[in-house]
């Protein structure tokens, strides 16, 4: 049921939503620009190669990012009218499209692992396992805060400007949000520690050797791409923390409009920006690679690079 009121009570919630929305925008145009400067590169390494699983996960991400970008913006600006039912089903859509994009990278995260440690079973095994087990743990709670949010979930026409307002399920919300949180930061350590140590090993195994250079700096570019992500997927993770203090999840403040509006901007080049570039940076460094060479590329000494096809694929790095 919709909720009309010109109380000035509201003018501070009002005031908080309109600012934010500076911030949604914000990440939306940060997000739009990073694609149109990709679009090329985009064109040339996934769209006219041939298809693989991890051109299908990079489309996904990519442009899931968009329709998510398009979504977020709707649910805030205060102009754009929206029903109760409108409400709800853009909260299920936010919610459940995080849950879907943050498990797509996971496992372009586990394709990458996989074809650092030579295609080892034992690797993959244990890190699908663990990746199981916190994706269900996820979708499990995600359920939940759905649920908690579409039900309450109601239309606010304050002082002239439209407000999607959730009650957060009595304060459930932000304790399932950072036992989630925990869990995939968790997982996102474990990560980097595998993507460390094989790195580190590589490394002293090819210091002497005559394609010690080369390998080397195919693992640079993964390691710089995988830390890139990790250092915003950490701060998304500490924003998401932060929640359980009633001092920030409580307040109308400017500095609490700050605070979510650094996360969203922050969510948004985690996902949609660094996340698709985890793949389009290793197939950027692998047709560099060719390009430089006079005989195409020696695959043998990439041959920790490939995953699923052979090395004429040209899939790269990521196995795809």
């Amino acid at each position: 049921m919709t909720v009309v009121s010109n109380d000035p009570s509201w003018w501070p919630l009002i005031n908080w939503s309109i600012l934010f929305s500076y911030f949604v925008v914000s990440a939306s145009v940060m997000m739009s620009y990073d694609w149109v400067l990709a679009l090329g590169q985009e064109i040339e390494l996934i769209w006219m190669k041939r298809w693989s699983h991890m051109t299908i996960l990079y489309l996904s991400v990519r442009y899931c990012g968009i329709l998510t970008a398009v979504v977020n913006v709707l649910a805030i600006l205060p102009s754009v009218s929206l029903t109760d039912a409108s409400c709800a089903t853009i909260f299920r859509v936010q919610i459940w499209a995080n849950f879907v994009i943050l498990s797509m990278l996971d496992v372009i995260i586990i394709v990458r692992l996989y074809a650092m440690y030579q295609q080892s079973r034992k690797i993959l095994v244990f890190l699908v396992v663990i990746f199981l087990a916190v994706t269900i743990v996820f979708g499990v709670i995600t359920g939940k805060i759905s649920n908690y949010g579409s039900e309450s979930a109601e239309e606010f026409i304050l002082s002239g400007t439209y407000q999607c307002i959730f009650s957060g399920g009595d304060g459930g919300v932000p304790l399932l949000n950072a036992v989630t949180w925990i869990l995939t930061t968790a997982w996102e350590i474990l990560a980097l520690c595998f993507a460390v140590w094989i790195v580190i090993k590589h490394f002293r195994e090819l210091r002497q050797t005559p394609t010690g250079s080369t390998i080397g700096d195919c693992f640079m570019v993964l390691i710089r791409t995988h830390v890139f992500y990790f250092a915003f997927f950490t701060a998304v993770s500490c924003f998401n923390l932060g929640w359980l203090s009633p001092n920030i999840t409580g307040s109308d403040s400017v500095a609490d409009v700050f605070y979510y509006g650094t996360f969203q901007i922050a969510s948004v080049v985690q996902q949609f920006v660094l996340g698709p570039r985890l793949i389009l940076s290793v197939r950027a460094s692998n047709a560099k690679l060719v390009a430089n060479s006079d005989e195409g590329v020696d695959m043998s000494t990439v041959a920790f690079q490939e995953g699923m096809h052979d090395a004429s694929t040209d899939d790269g790095v990521l196995g795809s």
